[in-house]
């Protein structure tokens, strides 16, 4: 089975979006995607939640068809989950869906979306120390400030997309030396001068 990042993205509809919106439930999927197949108390420890808890809504998730059973890695009783898509592919609509319960969870989603960015982030900046100076000097935290009219910034947007899809082609193996999963994020967004 190809790894969750080969694997193409699902698309949120409102039933899908109502099962994802959960912080655990976003941080578990995280987990799977970049970290592979794993049981819930493995991801309880590395999470600091409760296996009850990462049971719970790993089952959930499986429900909403997010992971599934990866029984090739278990052993006896030991029930093991994965992802089964490379992402997810949000669409804009359902912050103007005419049931405000879609509409929560959407604005929900993409607060965690934006939380996780910036946890990231974070990390990455507060150990700093551990990384090489290769690695160091590979990252990167700029921001750019433009004006473009919203055609122009969709442009941009796909142009960027485009680009980072690129490089996965060129993706090594995890046994490759100095091979690292990068985190990219994007954002392009308005704001008002006034």
């Amino acid at each position: 089975m190809p790894e969750p990042q080969d694997r193409p993205a699902h698309q949120l509809d409102a039933r899908s979006l109502r099962g994802l919106a959960h912080p655990l439930r976003m941080r578990l999927l995280n987990a799977l995607r970049r970290g592979g197949p794993a049981t819930a108390s493995q991801l309880a420890e590395k999470l600091g939640e409760s296996s009850g808890a990462t049971s719970y809504h790993l089952r959930q998730l499986a429900e909403y068809g997010f992971v599934e059973d990866a029984p090739e890695h278990g052993k006896g009783r030991e029930r093991w989950w994965r992802a089964i898509h490379g992402g997810v592919q949000f669409d804009e609509a359902l912050l103007r869906d005419a049931d405000p319960t879609v509409r929560g969870a959407a604005s929900a989603f993409l607060h965690e979306v934006a939380t996780t960015h910036a946890q990231e982030l974070s990390t990455f900046l507060g150990t700093t120390h551990e990384w090489s100076r290769e690695w160091y000097r590979s990252s990167d935290a700029s921001d750019f400030t433009l004006r473009l009219p919203p055609e122009l910034a969709l442009e941009l947007v796909e142009r960027m997309h485009e680009l980072v899809k690129s490089y996965r082609a060129r993706a090594y193996a995890d046994a490759t030396p100095d091979v690292e999963q990068v985190r990219v994020h994007t954002h392009v967004f308005p704001v008002r001068t006034d």
